[in-house]
This record gives structure tokens, sequence and C-alpha cells, in this order.
């Protein structure tokens, strides 16, 4: 059984303020269809697959039926990064139906087109090799926010892996391109045992021995909040990657809106109550009750939304987590 674990428990920091504890990323939308980051998941998704499932942290439980009214939803006890959630997706779906396997994918990536292909591959790699997967996408700029994947033998449709790459230097990124290395897309397909097995042998051990023990909120306290791919990917001897050819964009900060998003004649992205007047290569959004006008101004992000405003140059926009931290400790 083919089965999409959709991830939808973070809060999208970067997205501030548009994104926020009681709205998270999500659950907005960037586009003119209306259609939030989590409905556009689902809807790519689920023509591959037998079921979507959705895993979401319990404060957003009941709020994914208006998103995606016909997936399952899948709660963790406690959000604590991806390492612990994909985890506990394995052992809760181990036992449904037959030879079960998973394609785990985040809510809030920006895919071109037809998605069914590629996830039907990953997906069977994963059941023919009994090893974890991983999507890898070819770089089409030195981008410093995003993992990179250094690609070993080739093995028919997919390649073994020979390392993970954390978010390099300018420098290095455009090392790493021209050595042939791939953006990590953080898509993964496993079978939950292959996982499970793995996990083991890691800093998430105590979390998968809680779990096979039925104790799984003293699994969540017994570890720390942890990416999986630093806590199993990095470490697992076997890795496979499948790689993808489209159009793709992780949605995590304001600055991917001028690559995925409709611009004016000026280069200026603007959603939402805007106006503008010679205004050059901008990000501008605001929310429901907002209106922005931008007078003479180029290479900026400004987005309102509840009251909140921000104010950035576009590619600073990785630094928006800086202020989130900032203003919680206030």
């Amino acid at each position: 059984m083919q089965i999409a674990v959709v991830l939808a428990g973070g809060v999208g920091t970067r997205m501030y303020p548009a994104s926020s504890d009681e709205c998270p990323k999500q659950f907005l939308s960037f586009g003119e269809d209306g259609m939030s980051l989590l409905s556009r998941t689902v809807q790519r998704v689920e023509n591959a697959v037998d079921a979507v499932y959705v895993l979401t942290r319990p404060e957003y439980a009941d709020r994914i039926s208006e998103h995606a009214p016909d997936a399952t939803v899948l709660t963790e006890p406690q959000g604590k990064d991806t390492g612990p959630a994909l985890v506990y997706a394995a052992h809760r779906l181990r036992d449904v139906g037959s030879d079960p396997v998973l394609l785990c994918v985040p809510s809030d990536h920006y895919v071109g087109h037809s998605f069914a292909s590629i996830s039907q591959r990953a997906m069977n790699v994963a059941q023919e090799t009994n090893e974890l997967v991983t999507l890898g996408i070819e770089p089409t700029r030195a981008a410093t926010g995003y993992g990179y994947i250094n690609p070993d033998e080739k093995r028919g449709d997919h390649f073994t892996v020979d390392g993970f790459h954390e978010k390099p230097d300018p420098e290095t990124a455009s090392q790493y391109i021209y050595d042939g290395f791939y953006w990590n897309a953080g898509v993964f397909s496993w079978t939950p045992e292959a996982l499970l097995d793995a996990a083991r042998d890691t800093e998430l051990r105590p979390l998968v021995e809680a779990l096979q023990s039925g104790n799984e909120q003293e699994g969540f306290d017994a570890v720390e909040s942890v990416s999986i791919d630093h806590a199993v990917l990095e470490s697992t001897d076997g890795l496979r990657m499948v790689t993808a050819d489209v159009p793709w964009d992780d949605l995590g900060s304001w600055d991917a809106l001028r690559r995925v998003c409709d611009t004016d004649e000026n280069g200026t992205v603007a959603l939402g109550d805007v106006l503008t007047i010679d205004t050059d290569d901008c990000v501008i959004a605001a929310g429901d009750e907002s209106q922005i006008s931008a007078v003479g101004v180029s290479e900026l992000t400004i987005a309102a939304y509840d009251g909140r405003v921000l104010v950035v140059p576009t590619d600073e926009t990785q630094r928006v987590r800086d202020v989130v931290d900032e203003r919680s400790e206030r």
C-alpha cells in the first residue's frame, strides 16, 4: 500500500508576519486561486498514492479538514521537528494495508507540474531496495538555504548517496553545483520498518523503543528536536536518491515568491491590497485587513498581517527567523 505523509506541523517562522503560531504557513494562500499550501500539496500527491495522511501537532489537528477533507489526520504528541515526527508516522502506519511504503512530503513546497511519476519512482525504489530514499533536485542557482546531496553510483533509475551537506556559504554552494550535487528537496520514501531500523542506531533510539512499548509521550520527552536529515539520513549507509526534473522551490521565506509568483512589469510581486509607484523588484504582501502603498523603493520585502509589519531587503529574508526569536524573548 502506498501512503503519502504530508508534514504540516511547523510554523514557518521565516514567513513572519503572515505565518504565526495561531495561523502557520501551511494554512495560508500565496496565489490567486486562494488554495492554501496544504491544500495544494494534498492535491499534488493524492493521485499518486492509495491514501493520504496529514501529520500535524495537536493544536492544528482540528483545522486540517478545512484544507484536506479527504485526508486522515495523524497527530504527533508534540512538535519536535521532522526526525521525531517521521519516526512517529512510521510507527503508526507500519501495519496499515499490505506492505506499506511511505512518501513523505512537506506541505510548503512549490512544484511546477505533475509529481505522480516521480513519486511512483521513489516509492518503487524504496520497496525494491528496502533502503531510505531521498529526492534530489538539480540546482538552478547557488542557494545557501538548502542542503545538498552528493550522488555516488548510478543504479538504474536512482543513485546511491555519498553524503549530505547542509546550507553552505555562497562559494561552497557554487562548488557543489560544479561538482554535480543536487538540492535536498526534503521529500523522502521508505517502508516504515526501514526507517525504524535506521533510527534505532541514532539519537532517536529512545523514541523508537518507547513507541514500541506504547509510551508515545515518554518517547517524545526523551529526545530533542532534530531534523530527519541530521538524525538519520546523514549517518545512514545505503541511502538512495531519485532525481526530479521539475520546477521546484521551497516556500520557506519571502524571497521564494519572486521565483514562483507572477510579477508586474517592474519585477514586483504584489499580493493583497497593494499599490506600487516606481517600485522595482519587490515582494509586497498585505493580509486581509491590511493595505500597503510603496513608492520609489526597490529590492525590498514588505509584509503586513494582523497589525504586524515586516520590512527587509529581499536578499536578507532568511534573517526573518531572527525577528521571531527576538520578539519571543520580549
